[in-house]
């Protein structure tokens, strides 16, 4: 019997978490393999409050509140809702094509096939930042509109006809207005009052991150890292702080998923590959050295306690140990490529993957290392930087629309 992978309508938190795994196993290279995404996405969330590996564009923040207003206007039961929506954000991807628009667009190439819709990868982000209101799942939302319609009917009205009750509002009252012809005539770029809006959302609700600053205080960039921001001299200490403690895991941790790799070219025997990974801890090996006084002095102390303060995150011990054990084997061999030789590194590698993937292990398992494709998170963590640039850009360029 095929297996089947699905989860119970919990915690909105928890969906988006289940969703963003599901987004990472279909892309080979982004997979975590060592277990290290709990700490990895506690500083993403910190410095990036709202924004997720499957977030594309930050209109999508107006897109899907302006979907389910016009439906809740039109008064669509509960039992229709879900369908729908669906065929009002497939409309929208075809309206984003025929109007030009190829970046960032989700489903520009499975279009009607689209398992995983726009309103689920940004629901999370958009109760975060204040624009939705509704406290729960998408089908809490769906099997609430029934309910939510009766409600309103029932307000008490005045002799003019305005409600006088107050009325739950599933989304922000006060969102920009969708543009006439949405969802069928949409593009991505933002007006001076869409990202005005996004904006003011952004630092109300999100007001000590440094996403906030980003969108208010910064100029558009473009850089790998947040730590490469032209300006980063120029934000809050506390968020230099953050960054610098994020960069130091991400340089550090980088080591261990090349020797992982490594490890893994080795028992497939392959020269190219061995000598490609060789290569590559070279390299790493040389600028962990460039940095070693600073990382000699890295307090784990005040990094540890920028993970917890994310209370979403559950940090298991097996997780700190395999962090903090990794850690003093950089700082033992003081930066040195050393490090891929040393019998306690590759057994802290192999047990800790074994201890990930179990039976799928590849190191443990001939079948699982067969369909290894040469490289698995052999990357430097950005923190979802990537995208945020591109949401932060989106709102910078609209605000500088003023006037125009």
């Amino acid at each position: 019997m095929p297996s089947k992978f699905g989860w119970v309508d919990f915690a909105e938190e928890d969906r988006r978490r289940m969703m963003e795994i599901l987004h990472l196993f279909q892309e080979q290279e982004i997979r975590e393999e060592l277990g290290i995404g709990t700490v990895r996405d506690a500083f993403s969330d910190t410095l990036f409050p709202g924004t997720s590996t499957l977030h594309t564009r930050a209109k999508y923040m107006l897109f899907i509140p302006w979907t389910f207003m016009l439906l809740e206007k039109k008064l669509v039961p509960s039992h229709e809702i879900g369908t729908r929506s669906r065929e009002a954000e497939i409309s929208l991807i075809h309206a984003l094509l025929n109007a030009g628009e190829d970046e960032g667009v989700i489903g520009r190439v499975a279009r009607k096939d689209l398992k995983i819709l726009p309103s689920y990868m940004y629901w999370s982000g958009l109760g975060i930042w204040g624009i939705r209101r509704f406290q729960g799942s998408l089908q809490q939302y769906f099997r609430s509109m029934d309910g939510y319609y009766k409600q309103k009917q029932r307000a008490v009205h005045s002799d003019d006809r305005e409600p006088v009750s107050t009325i739950w509002h599933n989304w922000d009252p006060h969102v920009v207005p969708s543009p006439n012809g949405f969802p069928y005539e949409a593009h991505l770029s933002l007006s001076f009052d869409e990202a005005e809006y996004l904006h003011d959302k952004i630092l109300a609700n999100c007001t000590h991150s440094l996403l906030a600053h980003l969108v208010d205080k910064a100029g558009p960039s473009s850089v790998g890292f947040v730590w490469r921001h032209p300006e980063c001299a120029d934000f809050r200490e506390d968020h230099q702080n953050i960054i610098q403690h994020a960069r130091n895991f991400s340089e550090v941790f980088y080591g261990a998923s090349l020797l992982y790799n490594l490890m893994l070219s080795e028992k497939k025997k392959n020269v190219l590959l061995i000598e490609n990974y060789e290569r590559k801890l070279d390299t790493w090996s040389n600028e962990i050295q460039n940095r070693f006084p600073e990382l000699i002095t890295w307090s784990r102390e005040d990094f540890w306690s920028i993970v917890f303060e994310q209370r979403f995150h559950i940090i298991p011990l097996s997780t700190r140990r395999f962090v903090e054990a990794w850690i003093d084997l950089v700082r033992k061999h003081e930066g040195s490529k050393e490090i891929s030789d040393d019998i306690n590194a590759r057994r802290l590698i192999y047990d800790r993957e074994s201890r990930i993937k179990g039976k799928r292990s590849r190191l443990r398992n001939p079948q699982m290392l067969d369909q290894w494709a040469g490289a698995s998170a052999a990357f430097l963590i950005n923190f979802r930087w990537p995208i945020v640039q591109t949401i932060v850009n989106d709102i910078l360029i609209g605000l500088n629309k003023r006037g125009t």
